[in-house]
């Protein structure tokens, strides 16, 4: 799955060469395919090569590996997400190489959605203090997410209003049983450890959202090179 095309375009446009893509970003190729042709000075070629295709062949291996979560999950309703775990400096990129594997990106920081994790609730004594504590400081159309443990726990961010749940290092079992508890009230993310072979069981079981840090950390770059022609 091809993803990285315009950076590696940006890049060679950068120093005076020109692109012509012959797959888009988001599109499968096969091994030995031509994905572009780029045109310019032989200084710009070999300036540009190496981070074009670092880029390339990163977010390609990203949206190569997001496509097979997604693909396992195909069927069930469940949507596969990425994390904040990227790349200092290429969040955005690796971001929408999550996209062109068929992925959402989830939060791109803290700015866009509250998250609000076990620290969270320690540190603030509760998961109805830890709600309360964020809802008084964020406009009433930001997104309010609550991280739970136990069925206990899921019980208090409930009946604090909150409208997303993430379910977190639970199994299918588990997460079929907070599922039904849930009873339609909230949505409900899936997050911890989520391997490709859990990812069926774990959609089959009734979550909305998976969110895989894997996607980001995990992904095995793609082999993509450049040869010349005269």
């Amino acid at each position: 799955m091809l993803s990285g095309l315009a950076a590696l375009a940006r890049t060679f446009e950068t120093l005076g060469a020109v692109v012509e893509p012959c797959v888009r970003d988001g599109e499968g190729f096969a091994s030995g395919e031509v994905l572009a042709c780029v045109h310019g000075p032989l200084a710009a070629l070999l300036a540009g090569e190496r981070t074009a295709l670092n880029l390339a062949a990163r977010l390609s291996g990203i949206a190569t590996l997001t496509a097979a979560y997604v693909a396992e999950a195909s069927g069930t309703g469940a949507r596969i997400a990425a994390t904040r775990k990227t790349t200092p400096g290429l969040r955005a990129l690796e971001k929408q190489a999550v996209v062109h594997g068929g992925g959402i990106p989830h939060r791109f920081g803290l700015f866009d959605g509250a998250l609000i994790k076990d620290n969270h609730v320690a540190a603030a004594g509760g998961v109805r203090s830890a709600v309360e504590l964020v809802r008084g400081g964020v406009s009433h159309i930001h997104a309010i997410e609550v991280e739970v443990d136990t069925l206990a726990e899921l019980d208090e961010a409930l009946m604090a209003g909150v409208g997303l749940v993430l379910l977190d290092n639970m199994d299918a079992a588990e997460v079929r049983e907070a599922v039904a508890h849930v009873a339609g009230r909230a949505l409900v993310e899936v997050s911890g450890g989520v391997r490709l072979d859990r990812v069926r069981e774990l959609a089959e079981a009734g979550a909305d959202i998976i969110s895989v840090g894997a996607l980001t950390t995990g992904a095995r770059w793609t082999d993509i090179a450049l040869d010349l022609e005269a």
